[in-house]
């Protein structure tokens, strides 16, 4: 959606609310009346398509997934507890860009932590997940691997092949179904490192049921 700079005059109290309202939504001025205005015209913008995205993310969430916030209405935050000592938590955040075609999104996963062997166990399990991947999408990514990071951060693009657009439903389900996926493999790996053969079996399942989001 092509924006342009356009002059008005609003009251000097008007303003001082909207940026208390834009403040406490994480967003600007400019963002939060052009929100308004869409709304008042039944236009829909592409913040309010995540938010519907995000909305229905957040009902597909399963297992030990939990909504932590959204932020600014471009990022979900989610949680997960892993089962090891004192139950360190991982952080998921969902990004979405503008456009929903092409490079939709992205994945970040972090672990606040400054445990060697805890960050040696997640930086063995994202060695096993992006060989998987590798093995099964390498010719999808000519470019190179969709992953980046290292140690106890983690960042996945999400690219939707051949730049098709998909309806806010189907991306919630695709960005959903893999964010599921990847925490509930994340977790049985900390109860059994040798379960290297089961995630890609489970993966080899996921893909199986047709991927509309890679």
């Amino acid at each position: 959606m092509k924006k342009s700079v356009y002059s008005i005059v609003l009251a000097d109290d008007v303003v001082e609310a909207i940026d208390d309202m834009a403040y406490s939504l994480g967003t600007s001025r400019s963002n939060l009346i052009n929100q308004i205005l869409a709304e008042r015209v039944s236009m829909m913008t592409p913040e309010m398509r995540m938010r519907d995205i995000f909305g229905r993310l957040e009902q597909l969430m399963s297992g030990g997934l939990m909504t932590v916030a959204q932020s600014g209405g471009s990022m979900l935050m989610l949680k997960s507890p892993l089962k090891y000592k004192y139950r360190p938590t991982v952080n998921y955040s969902v990004e979405l860009s503008r456009s929903f075609e092409g490079a939709v999104g992205r994945l970040k996963i972090s672990l606040r932590t400054q445990s060697g062997s805890l960050i040696d166990m997640i930086g063995g399990f994202f060695a096993v997940w992006i060989s998987i991947e590798g093995k099964y999408l390498r010719r999808l990514f000519p470019k190179g691997s969709p992953w980046s990071g290292g140690g106890a951060a983690f960042t996945r693009e999400f690219i939707s092949p051949n730049g098709s657009a998909l309806s806010d439903e189907q991306l919630a389900e695709a960005i959903g179904g893999y964010v599921n996926l990847l925490d509930s493999c994340l977790r049985m790996y900390f109860e059994d490192k040798t379960s290297a053969g089961r995630i890609e079996d489970k993966y080899k399942e996921y893909l199986s049921r047709g991927v509309l989001v890679i």
